[in-house]
């Protein structure tokens, strides 16, 4: 089966969506191509978004979204982007599910992953009180007790970082390299208390409120809340390399700060993809940046 579109929107995270909704406003054929699996699948509690005072969730944002889109006869796919290829004036987009869609044009929202190892629980957690974004959540623990989980030098890094809102903090290296002396002694001085041992459970209350955790030893650490900070994040580039788009350090896609069109004429892209914002409030914002363009470009050609 083959369709065609003015616009291919691949990932149905906030940059995606908003996009959607601003395209869906200037009355553009727009498809959104989603597998409903991403960072905006897990938050449980985005609290730092306008107008969101008491908080929102990822999944709740995300209905608003997908709704608010279908109001202006955006069309969505649940299924996966494998390839696209350039065929004459088109954008052909091949799914995991067999589907060929051709477009005038593509926005790439594919954002990333984080890495989040098979620990007990910590899905859970996840988002409600245990956090992943220093600048997004650590307001939340102000002046209290946390474990930050995490790996080598990065989940080091992070928990130094967090000193800026409290200073009962340890640092669980859960499956890193041991630390240099010199990142063990500025850990030390900043009242870091440090193991180097895996964690096997997040011990939690309810659906989603972290109390401790197990290490491997059998040992229980309790806290108020945590932080994870593992590295080894992904981003979801395989698309924009298929179509020769030029990565920052072979990761995130290059972008024109205007447009957010890459160097390939008419494809553009936006939010996680393009750079380490991880804000809901960026991708939207980027959303609409890159809409608007398409629309230019639409109408030039």
């Amino acid at each position: 089966m083959e369709d065609f579109f003015e616009c291919v929107i691949i990932g149905g995270g906030f940059a995606g969506l908003q996009a959607s909704i601003q395209l869906g406003r200037y009355n553009r054929q727009t498809l959104v191509i989603d597998s409903n699996y991403g960072r905006s699948t897990l938050c449980k509690t985005y609290r730092n978004i306008l107008g969101w005072p008491e908080h929102v969730s990822g999944n709740e944002l995300r209905e608003l979204g997908f709704k608010h889109a279908k109001s202006y006869g955006v069309t969505f796919v649940n299924d996966k982007a494998i390839s696209i290829l350039k065929e004459n004036q088109y954008f052909k987009v091949i799914t995991q599910n067999g589907m060929h869609y051709y477009s005038k044009t593509i926005l790439l929202a594919t954002g990333l992953l984080d890495r989040i190892p098979d620990i007990k629980n910590l899905v859970d957690c996840l988002g409600s009180t245990i956090y992943v974004c220093p600048d997004c959540d650590g307001y939340e623990i102000s002046n209290k007790s946390v474990l930050l989980l995490g790996a080598g030098e990065v989940g080091a890094n992070m928990a130094l970082t967090l000193t800026y809102w409290t200073k009962a903090i340890t640092y669980i290296n859960h499956d890193g390299d041991d630390l240099q002396n010199e990142l063990l002694t500025k850990l030390h001085q900043n009242g870091i208390q440090y193991k180097k041992e895996k964690v096997t459970e997040v011990l939690k209350d309810k659906d989603s409120i972290f109390k401790g955790i197990v290490l491997q030893n059998g040992e229980k650490l309790y806290a108020d809340r945590a932080f994870i900070g593992f590295g080894g994040n992904k981003v979801q580039n395989e698309l924009a390399k298929q179509l020769g788009i030029n990565l920052l350090n072979n990761k995130h896609v290059i972008v024109d700060s205007r447009t957010k069109e890459t160097n390939v004429s008419n494809v553009l892209a936006a939010g996680d993809l393009v750079a380490h914002s991880q804000q809901v409030t960026i991708a939207i914002g980027e959303g609409t940046q890159a809409a608007v363009w398409i629309h230019k470009r639409l109408i030039e050609n």
